[in-house]
């Protein structure tokens, strides 16, 4: 907030500055006394307008036009402010220097209204950073009670059917019947014992081929 009230102090004052050179070049110009406050509003009213524009649409593609607002007012108001410089400074003062000073209160503007924005949105409190938010964990989740059962997974389930398949076979029950039993396609149960089979048929081939000379 001490950030916020400073940034914002500080445009308020880039802005006056900007705002009576711009005036006096208008009266200057040629617009009357009782208008000549409005152009220096139009001018670095668009610098300000369009950076909150940038900063709010940043990573759309519509971003582009407030983009080229904000170049377009700035180049504006900065070459207005040295151009007032140059005509209203003293005769003994360097036109460049005049320029460089009347050009330091657009460019403070254009800078500082961005970083009043971007320090506005971050101290947010609705947007929360990634970093605080509550993570869930396994600690966090609550406890099962005890008239509760953890949920069987899908393996687990898989493989108490295929264990019991096999007693049911050792039992002498038929593939079509266990199937029946467990409720599963008789292919499923055929493949259980297939698999099996191979994989003691292999094992048993190892055991020949290390235990011959």
């Amino acid at each position: 907030m001490t950030a916020v009230a400073g940034t914002v102090f500080i445009a308020a004052g880039a802005f006056w500055l900007s705002f009576t050179s711009l005036a006096d070049l208008a009266a200057r110009s040629g617009i009357g006394a009782g208008q000549a406050w409005a152009w220096p509003l139009i001018v670095d009213g668009i610098i300000v307008v369009a950076t909150v524009a940038v900063v709010a649409l940043a990573g759309q593609r519509s971003a582009w036009y407030p983009w080229a607002l904000l170049v377009g007012g700035a180049l504006v108001s900065v070459t207005a402010n040295a151009i007032h410089a140059v005509v209203a400074a003293d005769a003994d003062v360097p036109r460049m220097l005049a320029a460089s000073v009347a050009a330091v209160p657009p460019v403070v503007l254009l800078a500082i209204t961005h970083l009043t924005v971007i320090l506005t949105r971050t101290a947010d409190p609705g947007v929360q950073p990634v970093a605080s938010r509550p993570t869930v964990t396994a600690e966090s989740m609550p406890a099962l009670s005890s008239g509760e059962a953890e949920p069987t997974r899908r393996g687990d389930v898989v493989a108490d059917r295929r264990a019991l398949g096999w007693e049911l076979r050792e039992a002498g029950w038929s593939n079509k019947r266990i199937a029946r039993e467990l409720g599963v396609h008789p292919s499923t149960v055929g493949r259980w014992f297939a698999v099996a089979h191979l994989t003691d048929t292999t094992d048993t081939v190892d055991e020949r081929e290390e235990t011959t000379p």
